[in-house]
C-alpha cells in the first residue's frame, strides 16, 4: 500500500522488522577517516516528526549529538523533507545525494531495520536498531473503561492523523466500521493526542511515541496496541543507515549505540520526551 503522503510514515510503521539485530559487518575502512579529518558527522533528519524532530529539538537529535561525541566530532545536522518511499530516502540521504544538490549525509536515523528494505537496498547498510515502535490507540477511561477490540468503540469520537499507518488502519478496519465517526485532519499523532487531551474526543490513534509524549503519565487516559489483527502488536525495530562500503562507520556507530544502551542514556532520551523506551 503506498500513496505520496504515506510513504514515509507506511514504510517507517509497517515495514519495521520484528527482532532483527545488526547485519554482521565486512571488514573495510576509510570512511571515519575521512569524517574525522572533517571534523563533523553529518546525521539527516526527517522534518516535522515529533517526538523525534521539531525545529531542531527531539530525541534524535539528542541521539545525533550523543553519536557525534562518541566519535570525537562536531555534529552538522541536515533536516529534509520525506520523500514518496523509504528508497527514495536512502537514495538521497545516504547512498548518492539529492538531485536539488544537497546530501548525502553521513548517517540517516530513524530507518527501519527491515529485512526486504535491507535486502531492497544493496547501496546502504542499515543496522543499530535503538528503538521500538508500535501504533497504538489512547483512550479516555471514564468514557472508554474498557476496550478489547475496536468493535468496543461504539460510536465514540477518535481523533487520528489520516495520512498515517494508523489512518489507514482505523479507516480500513472492520470494512471501513468507524469511518464517520474519525477525524483524520491531524498532522501527526501528536496532534491527534492534544485533541484527546482537550477532551474533544473519546480515543486517538497514533504511534506510540506520538501518544505517549503528550499522555502519558495522565490518568485519565490509557494507551494500549492497536486492537487490530492488520496491526503489529510486537512493532517494527527503528535504527540508521550508512553507505554500504562504510564499514569502520557503521562499527563506531553500532558501538556507541551500545554504549548508550547500557549506560542508560539512551533510554534517558526517550524520557525526556516522555516516552517509554521500548528495545529494539
Amino acid at each position: 500500500m503506498r500513496t505520496p503522503h504515506l510513504s514515509r510514515r507506511t514504510v517507517l510503521q509497517w515495514m519495521g522488522a520484528a527482532g532483527l539485530g545488526a547485519p554482521a559487518l565486512a571488514a573495510g575502512a576509510g570512511a571515519l577517516d575521512r569524517i574525522r579529518e572533517r571534523g563533523a558527522l553529518t546525521v539527516a533528519l526527517y522534518k516535522d516528526m515529533p517526538p523525534f524532530h521539531m525545529g531542531g529539538q527531539g530525541i534524535d537529535v539528542q541521539l545525533a549529538q550523543a553519536l557525534a561525541e562518541a566519535l570525537g566530532l562536531r555534529l552538522s545536522m541536515l533536516p529534509f523533507n520525506a520523500d514518496e518511499n523509504m528508497g527514495d530516502d536512502l537514495r538521497n540521504m545516504v547512498w548518492r545525494g539529492h538531485y536539488l544538490g544537497f546530501g548525502p549525509a553521513d548517517v540517516l536515523l530513524h530507518v527501519p531495520v527491515d529485512k526486504p528494505l535491507i535486502d531492497e537496498t544493496p547501496q546502504a547498510r542499515i543496522f543499530a536498531p535503538y528503538y521500538r515502535e508500535r501504533v497504538v490507540l489512547a483512550r479516555r477511561l471514564d468514557r472508554l473503561p474498557q476496550l478489547d477490540s475496536l468493535a468496543a468503540l461504539g460510536d465514540a469520537k477518535v481523533a487520528v492523523p489520516g495520512q498515517t499507518l494508523a489512518g489507514w488502519l482505523m479507516i480500513g478496519a472492520d470494512g471501513g466500521a468507524y469511518r464517520n465517526q474519525l477525524t483524520t485532519q491531524w498532522k501527526d499523532g501528536v496532534e491527534a493526542a492534544r485533541a484527546l487531551q482537550r477532551g474533544e474526543f473519546d480515543a486517538a490513534a497514533g504511534l506510540a511515541s506520538e501518544m505517549e509524549s503528550v499522555l502519558r503519565g495522565d490518568a485519565r487516559f490509557a494507551i494500549a496496541p492497536l486492537p487490530s489483527p492488520r496491526a503489529r502488536r510486537g512493532g517494527w525495530a527503528v535504527g540508521m543507515a550508512v553507505k554500504k562500503d562504510a564499514t569502520d562507520m557503521a562499527q563506531a556507530l553500532q558501538a556507541g549505540i551500545n554504549e548508550l544502551q547500557a549506560s542508560g542514556r539512551l533510554r534517558g532520551m526517550f524520557e525526556s520526551a516522555n516516552v517509554n523506551w521500548q528495545a529494539a
